[in-house]
C-alpha cells in the first residue's frame, strides 16, 4: 500500500477555522504539487480530503474525484487517519489531504513507531509505502516533497 500525506496549501487566517480559504500563494502551491502528483500517482488512487475548505480546495487542484471524510478533519488523531486510509491493508494508493499536526503525527508513527510532532510544510507531501519482504512488514519513506522544491 502507498499512503500519500498531502498537507493543505497556504490558507488565510481567520474564523471559522474550517471555512478558511487558500491564499493566492496557496492556490499556486496546490496547483504545482497537484501537477507533480498527477504525473506520479498510480492509477485508481483513492483521494480522501478533510471537509475544511482549504483542504477541499487543495484536493480540487488535482482535478480528480475525491471523498470527503471527517476522520481526516482538523484535529483528527493519527489513528483515525490511518483507519480512514485503510493502512496497511488497503490495496493500491491512498492520498490523504489534511492538516497539521495530524499528518505529521501519522508520518512520525509510521516511520518511528511513536507519535511525535513532526512538521509537514504547507502544500507538502510525504509518500510512505508498506511492503512485505521475507514475511516481514516494512514501512518505507519513498518521497518527501515541498512546493519550494518544485
Amino acid at each position: 500500500m502507498d499512503l500519500i500525506l498531502w498537507r493543505h496549501a497556504d490558507a488565510e487566517d481567520g474564523f471559522p477555522d474550517k471555512g478558511r480559504r487558500l491564499t493566492a500563494k496557496g492556490e499556486q502551491q496546490a496547483a504545482r504539487m497537484a501537477e507533480w502528483l498527477k504525473a506520479r500517482l498510480p492509477e485508481r488512487t483513492r483521494v480522501v480530503a478533510s471537509p475544511a475548505k482549504r483542504a477541499q480546495q487543495t484536493a480540487q487542484a488535482l482535478g480528480l474525484a475525491f471523498e470527503t471524510d471527517r476522520a481526516v478533519d482538523v484535529g483528527a488523531d493519527a489513528t483515525a487517519v490511518l483507519e480512514a486510509a485503510g493502512w496497511p491493508d488497503a490495496t493500491g494508493a491512498v492520498l490523504v489531504v489534511g492538516h497539521q499536526p495530524t499528518l505529521g503525527r501519522v508520518a512520525a508513527f509510521l516511520l518511528s513507531g511513536a507519535e511525535a510532532d513532526w512538521t509537514i510544510k504547507k502544500g507538502g507531501v510525504w509518500w510512505i509505502s508498506n511492503r512485505v519482504r521475507q514475511d516481514e512488514s516494512q514501512t518505507v519513506l519513498r518521497v518527501v516533497m515541498t512546493t519550494d522544491m518544485l
